[in-house]
């Protein structure tokens, strides 16, 4: 017997395979009208026209409303102390993201707060946020760490964002993001703090099994390009997958370096230059692009149309954090990957889904609703696919189904 069937589907909306899509493929979404989708053990079994499938333990009537997977938000910092919203008023004034953390604010503002916060303080934090992310259509998300540059706060970040994952219904997938800014303590020897990640910090990480993946901050005032490889390199070396804050603030050759490594995406890529797109296009990896960052800061959005013309397959996410992007609404983060990354409502699903999940190692089970993925869906509160992406600023989901269960 069937362990769920979802009835009376108006519209189910899907990309389709278990690999990154990109150029006119990234638009292409499976449309079926009058659909429905059985369930066994968490697995789909059936997703299509209606068919009389088999008696069902569990029924779910969708009320001829859309349906969609589960959103998959790829980049984000879910586990943090304190807020910044201080730093509102100095926004306003003109006061610049890179000033802000010269002065010892900003990232290094947030280091303060999650070094003195206890992991079960985190935790609760971390995991109030998780539940309001599931509310909102969000079944898988990408964390990093980067808020301790210390190892015993960074092995503390990694902690709670596994614990999430084992004891909430939202899957996580972590990063370790040790280089996301020069601590206080080694502002005046910036080489010695990368002697540290490479020679300490990166290989107690590895060897914890806590992270997936390795990012770096590339950028002017930060992590330049020869110290951002050197960290990369040793990280890919330790069996660590690849990623990389490219090209937000300034071209400075985030965007080829990601490809010379092969990461598996390259993130931000405001300022990504024409050579910086042409390296990803050749290289295959994935664009994840962050529009509610660009909103927030008020800066320039990425180049996604141009990217999705020179085949580089195209993901969008929240950056949710508590300086430039705080906010974990991927509906909202769609909405303006229309509005001023000019994607098509089906290129935004496609990359909030299938490619976000490519991007951080899960389209072989996450990111669409066909045989053998995760039954990890969204029943939406709208008609049609441009319903939602037309319609921001409210919650438009009507119930979630993670792994097969019904949230309540």
């Amino acid at each position: 017997m069937t362990d769920l069937l979802i009835k009376n589907i108006g519209v189910l909306a899907t990309p389709l395979g278990k690999c990154a899509v990109s150029g006119s493929a990234q638009g292409e979404i499976q449309l079926v009208e009058n659909a429905e989708i059985a369930v066994e053990g968490g697995k789909i079994s059936y997703a299509g026209a209606e068919s009389g499938a088999p008696n069902a333990a569990a029924v779910v009537d969708a009320g001829g409303r859309l349906v969609t997977p589960g959103l998959v938000d790829a980049h984000t910092h879910l586990v943090f102390g304190g807020f910044r919203q201080n730093e509102l008023e100095m926004k306003l004034a003109g006061v610049q993201y890179l000033d802000i953390l010269r002065a010892g604010g900003g990232i290094l503002s947030t280091v303060r707060a999650t070094r003195a916060a206890g992991e079960d303080e985190l935790y609760a934090k971390a995991a109030a946020f998780a539940d309001d992310m599931l509310r909102h259509g969000t079944t898988t998300v990408e964390t990093k760490s980067g808020y301790g540059l210390d190892t015993e706060t960074e092995m503390k970040q990694l902690r709670v964002a596994a614990r999430i994952s084992r004891e909430h219904a939202i899957d996580v997938v972590s990063t370790y993001m040790g280089a996301h800014a020069f601590p206080d303590e080694y502002k005046e020897n910036r080489e010695a703090f990368v002697d540290f990640l490479v020679n300490e910090a990166l290989p107690q990480v590895a060897s914890s099994g806590l992270a997936e993946f390795a990012d770096v901050f590339a950028e002017t005032a930060v992590f330049d390009i020869a110290q951002s490889r050197r960290v990369l390199t040793t990280a890919r070396e330790l069996g660590l997958g690849v990623k990389i804050h490219a090209d937000e603030i300034n071209p400075i050759g985030g965007a080829q370096l990601a490809a010379e490594l092969g990461a598996i995406s390259a993130d931000h890529l405001l300022q990504a230059s024409d050579e910086g797109l042409d390296a990803l296009a050749a290289s295959g990896v994935i664009a994840v692009c962050l529009p509610a960052t660009s909103f927030y800061l008020d800066k320039n959005f990425a180049r996604a149309r141009t990217m999705i013309e020179k085949g580089i397959p195209v993901a969008i996410a929240t950056d949710f954090n508590p300086g430039s992007s705080p906010s974990f609404n991927m509906q909202f983060a769609m909405t303006v990957a229309c509005l001023k990354l000019r994607l098509t409502p089906k290129e935004a699903l496609c990359a909030a889904t299938l490619n976000a999940a490519a991007s951080i190692g899960r389209a072989d089970s996450k990111g669409s609703i066909e045989p053998g993925k995760d039954a990890d869906i969204v029943i939406w509160d709208a008609p049609d696919l441009n319903f939602i992406f037309y319609r921001y600023g409210n919650n438009q989901v009507h119930k979630v189904i993670k792994s097969g269960r019904v949230i309540e």
